[in-house]
């Protein structure tokens, strides 16, 4: 069969794909984990400020590739235009071995967890082999994404709703959360407390014993920990990309998909500033350290809600989470049909069923996901492949430099904003960030690299059986 001719995604679909696959579980959990690695709440805002600013920096500078190439398979097919075949198959190796399916796993297991509050039986383990331990919460996460692959692939139609629904519910409980957040907070004076100190930054560690020790952070020990903890933020903020995995069932995909990058990264970017700022007027800074298991969007909304808060916030993370999920899924096996066209996959997923959807894809990630739901490793592939999503990011900016070169006269019916300073910029912010983990954090940027490089010898022998 031939590529899919379902064009049924608007601007409005597009734009809350962005949002919907940005808006995980992170915003209620990192920022706990934030406070610990820096201690400082002005620190913590400039961060986040950031975040954003590096995001719609990339859709800004994304748009042009999208609209040069507003094909299914979105940033693996703008890498392989540039660089060629190889760099692309390893990034496709690298979001289907981790980025895509790690995240997928870890918004699962998030899911299951908060459906844990309600039901707290599910944290029941019902198998221990000694190396794995397997909880009904897995098979619940598990279960999550069965549904939600089976629904995708039933079609377009119902990833769509699904999408709209959930995304539409948890933006509105989100403002939700900030209204009553910053009304409650101006009648106290917690931030202003807050910000007595706000801009002296210290670690906190915890020790095996409960022994709680700071270290004052200056110069370059606080731009060591700023660099790394930034990472927190910046996976809240991920899957931005995925609507140009789906460029082949967007209607004016060279207009549509530029501007639901950016206005899907800006609505996600106030919202995250605004989030953290209502923590800061309802939660004193020891109480967003001292978050129970870092659940700082609980502690938050059991401060507007009393007792009850706990499980309105449980509830409005399964709705993300679900939501999260479905853009993520929704989106994952268009790459893979991209690259089994190209050969650089395994041959079946390039198959569309009678609903013009790349089901066969879609099952392939849903078993790999699984799996990696099952092996509670999901939180390390987390961290390494965060870096390596970074340095695909780094590429792909880099490609409109080399195709501005390489194909000058290509149609570009948009163009980089600010190019070539802000494409620029980005590279630098980034490759900084990039540079900061490896320093400080070693054992989780050369864990990410070796997963990419990991895809040469698969390359080589699939190229060689062709």
């Amino acid at each position: 069969m031939g590529e899919s001719s379902q064009k049924s995604l608007g601007l409005l679909d597009a734009t809350l794909l962005v949002a919907g696959s940005m808006i995980g579980s992170g915003i209620f959990i990192v920022s706990s984990i934030m406070m610990n690695d820096i201690g400082s709440p002005a620190w913590m805002l400039v961060l986040w400020v950031l975040t954003g600013i590096i995001t719609i920096l990339a859709a800004l500078s994304y748009g042009e590739l999208a609209g040069m190439m507003p094909n299914a398979g979105g940033q693996y097919v703008y890498i392989q235009r540039a660089f060629g075949r190889l760099p692309s198959f390893l990034y496709g190796w690298t979001v289907f071995t981790v980025i895509q399916t790690g995240v997928i796993a870890a918004v699962a297991v998030a899911f299951a967890k908060y459906t844990a509050v309600f039901f707290p039986a599910l944290n029941d383990v019902i198998c221990d082999l000694g190396f794995l331990k397997i909880t009904i919460s897995q098979l619940v996460a598990i279960l999550s994404v069965v549904i939600l692959t089976y629904s995708n692939a039933r079609g377009l139609q119902n990833g769509k709703i699904i999408q709209f629904i959930f995304t539409s519910a948890k933006l509105f409980a989100l403002f939700a959360l900030i209204v009553l957040g910053i009304y409650l907070g101006v009648k106290s004076n917690v931030f202003k407390m807050n910000m007595v100190d706000a801009w002296s930054a210290f670690k906190t560690t915890t020790s095996k014993t409960g022994e709680i020790t700071t270290t004052p952070l200056l110069g370059w020990a606080l731009v060591g920990a700023l660099g790394a903890t930034i990472i927190n933020s910046l996976f809240s903020a991920d899957a931005w990309n995925n609507v140009t995995f789906i460029a082949g069932e967007i209607r004016d995909p060279k207009k549509n998909i530029p501007r639901s990058l950016f206005l899907g990264t800006l609505i996600v970017t106030v919202i995250y500033v605004l989030a953290n700022i209502a923590y800061m007027m309802l939660l004193p800074n020891n109480d967003i350290m001292n978050a129970p298991s870092n659940r700082i969007g609980s502690e938050a909304a059991r401060v507007i809600f009393g007792a009850p808060g706990v499980l309105i916030m449980a509830g409005l993370i399964m709705v993300s989470t679900f939501g999260c999920n479905n853009g993520l899924i929704l989106a994952g096996s268009r790459l893979y049909h991209a690259m089994a066209k190209d050969g650089l996959f395994i041959k079946k997923a390039q198959q569309l069923n009678k609903q013009g959807i790349p089901s066969i894809a879609l099952w392939i990630q849903c078993i790999w996901a699984s799996v990696l739901c099952l092996s509670g490793k999901y939180g390390d592939l987390l961290t390494y492949s965060t870096f390596a999503s970074l340095l695909f990011y780094i590429i792909t900016i880099a490609g409109i430099f080399r195709l501005r070169i390489k194909e000058p006269e290509t149609p570009r019916p948009y163009l980089a904003f600010g190019y070539p300073f802000l494409p620029a910029l980005y590279i630098l912010i980034t490759s900084t960030i990039c540079i900061i983990l490896t320093i400080y954090s070693p054992f989780n940027t050369l864990s990410g690299l070796l997963i990419v490089l990991l895809g040469l010898p698969v390359y080589f022998l699939t190229q060689k059986k062709q």
